[in-house]
């Protein structure tokens, strides 16, 4: 006859060993997050009050905002791709790795604010608020890319969590990319504040170029 502590024993071990969650939910968060992001950027174009006769001079008076919409937009797009190509790579999650996916998803959401400051700055603002508002969008734009370096880390110190047949150093070469980027933001700023922030806005585009250029998103089919 068994005692309680083996009987409650025996009902312990019938249990099945927790199972981690798949990644259904956290891809369907993410790419509403991200949906919605590049749904703000529209918000951050300008649109003119123009006096009658004169809306198409205001309308060439926004160039800022259509440039700063399409460079931002392509960079949200390729941060997205980016984040499919990793996701589609892993076939469990643990409430760490649901933590920095949010961290990505959270600083990937400032970039309609920081892209509209920059925007509004060339439009109506003096060299100033120039610099303050092209010193603010590379440090947004260094922590988007500062936090995808801890998902790559946790993802090779936890190949559980990744597709069977991937090799656990499937994303080390990709820790590469954000660490170049936020080296290149460094420059942006600094170059922005002490020389002009023109020479800053050609480095942030030119980091877009590179992002788009190198991301594995955008060549996984191929």
């Amino acid at each position: 006859m068994s005692t309680p502590i083996e009987s409650e024993t025996t009902q312990v071990s019938r249990y099945e060993p927790f199972e981690l969650p798949e990644t259904g939910r956290l891809i369907g968060f993410s790419d509403a997050a991200f949906s919605i992001i590049i749904t703000l950027l529209v918000l951050e174009i300008h649109r003119p009050q123009a006096a009658p006769g004169h809306l198409g001079a205001e309308l060439l008076a926004e160039w800022a905002s259509y440039a700063a919409y399409a460079v931002a937009f392509i960079y949200v797009g390729v941060i997205w791709l980016n984040h499919h190509y990793m996701i589609d790579r892993i076939c469990k999650i643990d409430p760490s790795f649901n933590w920095i996916n949010l961290g990505i998803v959270g600083t990937t959401a400032l970039i309609p604010f920081s892209t509209g400051v920059l925007a509004d700055a060339f439009r109506e603002g003096d060299l100033a608020d120039q610099k303050a508002a092209a010193l603010l969008y590379a440090l947004i734009a260094a922590m988007m890319s500062a936090a995808w370096i801890p998902a790559f880390r946790y993802l090779y110190r936890h190949p559980e969590l990744m597709k069977p047949h991937l090799p656990r150093t499937v994303f080390v070469a990709q820790v590469l990319r954000p660490v170049i980027g936020i080296g290149l933001y460094a420059i942006a700023a600094a170059l922005g504040w002490f020389v002009h922030p023109l020479l800053a806005v050609a480095i942030f585009v030119a980091v877009v170029a590179l992002y788009a250029w190198t991301s594995q998103g955008i060549h996984a089919g191929r």
